[in-house]
């Protein structure tokens, strides 16, 4: 626990009312050197826990392996003269796996809010998949769906304590079981978990399966759940435009504003039954961009949609 979450002594105060000092606990962030046969790949700020299966999920979302026998072995070890800190993990490939490209190599350290930072152009961003999600016939249940934020919630045993960090989930989209939860102060990072851990059980691509995240469905989280064969992405919060436009090309279905009985279906909704029998209504009103763009439009969800009051923190005087 000690390398997840920190314990720290803090201030509460509420103004014109009490100060008071207390114990409170932290999510860790440390850096994260990924190595390739001893060659340098990418920096990206995460949390301790999970490594392995965090640079297995990277190299499946930039194209380097797509199976399980691609990823052979991986290591922590000492940056050059240093102790080993556990914060460099050198992988090994399978035999006959090509190294990654030089041109994937990230530029600077990634930030536990961005995934994408360091690409060298923008076409390094558009890594194309092995694996087609257009043809998955696989259709699941909106009372199902709506019950996949609660599962997600429950599982955060880290966030409970915290209150900082992102989730990923993987769900069996054809009975609705959670097959797989990861934490990670990067949402980038906990989607990169949840891959890595399906790539070590040979799980790839997967098919009729749902990707849960707890923060907004960025063009990077969509791109991911695609290059890892998943074929429906949802998301508590907003998606972007460009998220949107990949899915509709990709015919990957997202799901985003996943609050209580509602959601909104952004593309491929034939993936969506309701057997509850609700009356469809379609509407053709031209969107007021004025009111869009205004604060607090919809959710005005922001990344931290998963942020707890720390009152509700279990924390431990």
């Amino acid at each position: 626990m000690s390398r997840i979450a920190a314990r720290r002594r803090v201030t509460r105060l509420t103004v014109g009312g009490s100060r008071v000092r207390r114990a409170d606990f932290l999510a860790v962030e440390e850096p994260l050197e990924m190595r390739v046969g001893g060659t340098s790949l990418a920096v990206t700020m995460r949390t301790p826990g999970h490594d392995v299966e965090l640079a297995a999920g990277f190299l499946v979302s930039e194209g380097v392996i797509h199976e399980q026998q691609h990823f052979s072995a991986a290591i922590h070890c000492a940056s050059d003269g240093e102790p080993n800190t556990y914060n460099v993990l050198d992988v090994a490939l399978g035999p006959g796996v090509a190294p990654p490209d030089p041109s994937l190599q990230r530029n600077f350290t990634t930030t536990s809010s961005c995934g994408l930072c360091g690409k060298a152009t923008i076409d390094a961003v558009h890594t194309r998949s092995r694996f087609s999600v257009a043809d998955d016939p696989f259709v699941v249940d909106a009372a199902t769906i709506a019950g996949f934020p609660e599962q997600l919630r429950a599982e955060q045993a880290i966030f409970k304590r915290t209150g900082g960090l992102h989730a990923a989930a993987l769900f069996d989209g054809r009975t609705g079981e959670m097959l797989v939860l990861r934490e990670d102060v990067g949402r980038h990072n906990a989607v990169d978990k949840v891959i890595g851990w399906a790539l070590l059980q040979g799980m790839l691509p997967l098919r009729s399966t749902v990707l849960m995240v707890s923060a907004r469905a960025s063009f990077e989280l969509t791109q991911k759940a695609l290059m890892a064969g998943i074929p429906m992405l949802t998301a508590v919060s907003a998606p972007s435009s460009l998220a949107v436009e990949l899915a509709e090309a990709s015919s990957l279905t997202l799901v985003g504003f996943l609050r209580g009985d509602s959601m909104v279906v952004y593309s491929r909704d034939d993936r969506v039954s309701d057997t509850a029998g609700g009356t469809d209504h379609d509407t053709d009103h031209d969107i007021d961009d004025t009111a869009a763009d205004a604060p607090g439009h919809r959710d005005d969800a922001d990344d931290t949609a998963d942020a707890a009051d720390p009152l509700e923190k279990a924390v431990q005087p």
